[in-house]
């Protein structure tokens, strides 16, 4: 008599148990590629925050030509209010001047789904005029 009797059943738990694990590994990349897309897209955001940074300086350069622009005239309360909403949790715009007309803007939010982490976009840009 040979004692077989049963051995399907722990075979069928140890697949049920090899195929958890998988299906487990599985949600967790479906999780962190969720967590990298909406990364992407608060990036893809915080580049359209910072190129309308810059036409706002492009607006206040149509007044002040042939000089440069003075970052310190542009509504950063206005342009917050037109992003916020978008992008959540949004710190704050910086303006650089780096002399020549050419001008750093930082874009700085929060990341809430990266357990709270500051990101930062900077973009620089040069505008025509003299300082």
């Amino acid at each position: 008599m040979t004692r077989t009797e049963g051995f399907t059943l722990v075979e069928a738990l140890v697949s049920l148990l090899v195929l958890s694990l998988g299906l487990l590994g599985v949600a967790g990349m479906q999780l962190k590629a969720l967590q990298s897309a909406h990364a992407g897209y608060q990036r893809s955001v915080a580049t359209l925050a910072a190129q309308d940074a810059q036409e706002r300086l492009w607006a206040q350069l149509a007044s002040s030509f042939p000089a440069c622009p003075d970052p310190d005239t542009v509504n950063i309360e206005d342009w917050r209010a037109n992003w916020e909403s978008v992008l959540p949790s949004l710190a704050t715009l910086t303006y650089k001047d780096k002399g020549e007309c050419t001008f750093t803007v930082a874009v700085i939010w929060g990341e809430g789904r990266f357990g709270g982490e500051t990101e930062m976009f900077e973009y620089t840009f040069r505008l025509p005029g003299t300082t």
